[in-house]
């Protein structure tokens, strides 16, 4: 928008700048508190997730300690962790919700994997290349490459 300096402004003029300028601070003020619910949201959510992860680190330190006869020390070398640390986080898990979790990686461990039969990475590898309708290269013995025929 220009202003107009060469003459006045009609009243219509006026009036149509101000509720212009309105509608612009309206939509200013709505983007601005659409703006700071989706933050507030996504802090919630992700207070939410931290949460849920420092209480499954905290489960892990004991159960881990609780199966390792709680010897922190071995514990703590084998993780890389201090052991005042993993002790400390371990500290508000009850045993028995300890023991919950024992038991269902027991039963995880104890459950028959799915027999799912793998090509090694030699034939797959074999397969890409025989499939693309160029010759396979051939390794001789003095290492030079040389075109399959």
């Amino acid at each position: 928008m220009s202003t107009n300096s060469a003459g006045p402004v009609s009243a219509s003029e006026l009036r149509r700048r101000v509720r212009a300028a309105e509608a612009l601070k309206a939509k200013t003020r709505e983007m601005a508190a659409a703006n700071a619910l989706s933050a507030r949201e996504a802090a919630v959510k992700a207070a939410k997730t931290k949460e849920e992860a420092d209480v499954t680190a905290r489960e892990a330190a004991a159960v881990v300690l609780r199966l390792f006869d709680n010897d922190a020390e071995l514990v703590s070398e084998l993780l890389g962790v201090p052991a005042e640390e993993l002790e400390r986080e371990a500290k508000p898990v009850t045993a028995a919700r300890a023991k919950e979790i024992i038991e269902a990686l027991r039963a995880r461990a104890e459950r028959p994997r799915s027999a799912r039969t793998r090509k090694p990475r030699a034939d797959a590898a074999d397969t890409a290349t025989s499939t693309s309708g160029a010759p396979a290269p051939v390794v001789t013995t003095d290492d030079s490459r040389a075109d399959a025929a």
